[in-house]
């Protein structure tokens, strides 16, 4: 089942029941009648394929397919209604007509529509999107806007974009979805289908060895999980990250974390060192200077990056200026191809290059790099609960970690 595809209202006659241990009681609660609240849970779980329930003659408790899906749901719900409220209370322009409790009348329709206009820019491709027409998508996402009574949608020169309220809004929904997705996944493994999938947003550094290895472990244990990795910059993979795109980071982290709403895990110290082809000329020093370095061409990322940042200092602390001539590129495949073709240098991480040191192709230089050590591991949401696919990941890479950790 797609998130894209649940009743919200289902969902929350689900929880109520469960809270409430009856029909009876539930219906009292969320105002609805009783043979609505049992229509809804039976739809439910001929939607997913599970009993949620075990009914008896003293009330319904859950089942344990029932009691993941209610700790998921209820997380999921508590998403959707803080970011109603971050929306509504965002806004200085809210409508008289506005309702105070907007979360209980979101629809996931509507929730769809507004991350489709939020990623698409126009209603007309977000319509295309979501596979329905123009004017219908434009009427849930104009209904969403007046049941929030704050102004979601501003035009501009490219199309269309969200308010920063709905902007919250949007931020938490995706959130929201992305929790119902895991606890999909928990009610498959329930009935022995395994429909797990996991996002990783890669960084430079452990993509030639440790993601790889991690990876493969998972594939021989589980050979029907999903695995999307997805390379970028870092500010892109935080975005997706923290909006429900990306289960996790791995790589270089950042110190301090740049935002509240994440947790990093160290997995091991990196330091990097300045790398040229076998038989480099200063290849066969006992030792080389920053002088002797200023000497050759080099390819270096752009800035921004830790790496770079080490560069430029590496040359201004030694009163030198910085190499001229420079190939700037985080590409290992083109920066693995401009050093073997000539004597230029690169900054990289020795983990980088272990397959070309093995084959003779590439090898440090002999300079003292231990002041560039810097953590690297992992980079989740704060509060976030992975899934026992997400689990068993975690702890792959971890043991990846100290497979692959290269002679120092």
């Amino acid at each position: 089942m797609d998130p894209g595809d649940l009743n919200l209202r289902h969902m929350r006659a689900f929880c109520e029941v469960a809270r409430c241990g009856g029909i009876s009681a539930a219906a009292a609660n969320v105002h609805l009648s009783q043979p609505a609240i049992t229509q809804a849970v039976a739809k439910l779980e001929r939607s997913l394929q599970v009993t949620l329930f075990a009914r008896s003659s003293t009330g319904m408790t859950t089942t344990e397919a029932g009691a993941l899906l209610l700790r998921r749901g209820e997380r999921a719900l508590d998403l959707i209604k803080m970011g109603a409220q971050l929306c509504q209370n965002a806004s200085e322009a809210r409508r008289a007509k506005a309702f105070s409790n907007l979360d209980q009348h979101i629809t996931n329709s509507q929730l769809r529509a507004l991350l489709a206009v939020s990623e698409c820019g126009n209603f007309s491709l977000a319509a295309r999107s979501v596979g329905t027409s123009q004017p219908s998508l434009h009427r849930l996402a104009r209904d969403l806007e007046q049941l929030s009574g704050v102004p979601l949608f501003t035009k501009v020169a490219q199309g269309v974009e969200l308010t920063p309220p709905a902007v919250n809004l949007a931020r938490h929904a995706r959130l929201a979805f992305a929790e119902f997705q895991q606890a999909f996944e928990e009610l498959d493994a329930t009935r022995g289908v395994d429909s797990a999938r996991i996002m990783v947003g890669a960084l430079p550094l452990l993509r030639s060895s440790i993601l790889p290895g991690a990876i493969n472990a998972l594939a021989r244990v589980r050979p029907d999980v999903q695995v999307g990795v997805i390379d970028g910059p870092y500010d892109d993979l935080l975005h997706g990250l923290r909006h429900g795109a990306l289960d996790l980071i791995v790589g270089a982290l950042r110190i301090p974390a740049p935002i509240g709403d994440v947790v990093q895990e160290t997995l091991f110290h990196d330091r990097l060192a300045v790398v040229g082809r076998n038989g480099h000329p200063l290849s066969g020093r006992g030792a080389v200077s920053v002088r002797d370095l200023a000497d050759y061409p080099w390819v270096i990322p752009r800035r921004g990056p830790p790496t770079r940042e080490h560069f430029d200092a590496l040359f201004r602390e030694a009163g030198l200026a910085p190499p001229k001539g420079l190939v700037e590129s985080s590409s290992l495949i083109l920066i693995r191809g401009l050093l073997l073709g000539s004597d230029r240098l690169t900054l990289v991480s020795a983990h980088q290059i272990q397959h070309e040191e093995r084959m003779g192709t590439l090898q440090r230089l002999p300079l003292d790099l231990d002041h560039t050590a810097r953590p690297i591991g992992t980079t989740l949401r704060r509060g976030w609960h992975p899934t026992a696919t997400q689990r068993l990941f975690l702890d792959l890479l971890r043991n990846a970690v100290q497979e692959n950790l290269p002679p120092t």
